[in-house]
């Protein structure tokens, strides 16, 4: 048991409770912390790091899989798919749209089977105008799988903050190299651009009332939508790639 005891100012008749207040505040500064960490070697090291061997040995696959479960459990749509198909999967994602706003910089191949009005922004749109605008396609700067939160950053591929909070329909393009597992490897990438604007979105927005009926939309959109776009799938060597041998392999098989 702790035995050591803090000085106390002696009350002094006719002292006031703000001078007694203030003098307990001087008294208490002035003793030393038990707990005060003085060098660096006195840090504690033993908390998660973005080298975790978690986060090194783990196959890139289930990380994406864990990412996957977790904006799945938030409502989120995900859509699986490769470089080639991401166009027409982000057109499928935003079909029924009639107006998409997209960041300046947003590669041209994610919107080019968009078949609706795209609006490109160039920062001018008040909110009262983004909120006319039926959806948002974005790109991600880094994606959290044990959290299932997509990391914005406020330039030409993410946004301003504006445009991926006031339109109804967001969809969110994520690239497999922009897939960590955890918090730690995140900060990391964040502090590439510790003075950029960051927006953190896990799953749509929801809210509850307090009798904790769940409304959703009403702090951002609605309906969050990800398509995750995956490294091409291993070719088998034993399947031939090409048609005419493919063909002349079955015809020997029958």
């Amino acid at each position: 048991m702790n035995e050591q005891r803090d000085a106390r100012p002696t009350r002094t008749p006719g002292l006031s409770a703000k001078e007694e207040i203030l003098g307990r505040v001087r008294a208490a500064l002035a003793v030393p912390r038990r707990d005060e960490v003085t060098e660096a070697a006195d840090v504690p090291r033993d908390y998660q790091r973005a080298d975790d061997k978690q986060e090194v040995r783990t196959a890139p696959e289930k990380v994406r899989g864990v990412l996957v479960q977790r904006l799945e459990d938030y409502t989120a749509t995900v859509h699986r798919t490769t470089a080639a198909e991401a166009p027409a999967v982000i057109a499928a994602a935003l079909a029924g749209a009639r107006s998409v706003v997209v960041p300046p910089a947003l590669p041209e191949a994610w919107r080019a089977q968009v078949d609706a009005d795209v609006v490109l922004d160039d920062g001018t749109a008040t909110p009262r105008e983004l909120d006319a605008i039926d959806a948002v396609l974005t790109g991600c700067h880094t994606a959290i799988a044990l959290t299932g939160t997509l990391v914005l950053r406020g330039d030409g591929r993410g946004g301003r903050r504006a445009i991926s909070l006031v339109p109804d329909h967001h969809v969110v393009v994520v690239e497999a190299e922009e897939v960590v597992l955890g918090v730690p490897k995140a900060i990391e990438r964040m502090a590439e651009d510790p003075a950029a604007a960051w927006t953190m979105i896990s799953g749509p927005s929801a809210t509850s009332d307090i009798e904790l009926d769940r409304v959703e939309g009403v702090h951002g959109p609605r309906r969050l939508e990800v398509v995750l776009i995956e490294p091409e799938p291993e070719q088998d060597p034993a399947q031939p790639t090409d048609p005419t041998t493919a063909q002349t392999a079955q015809e020997q098989t029958a």
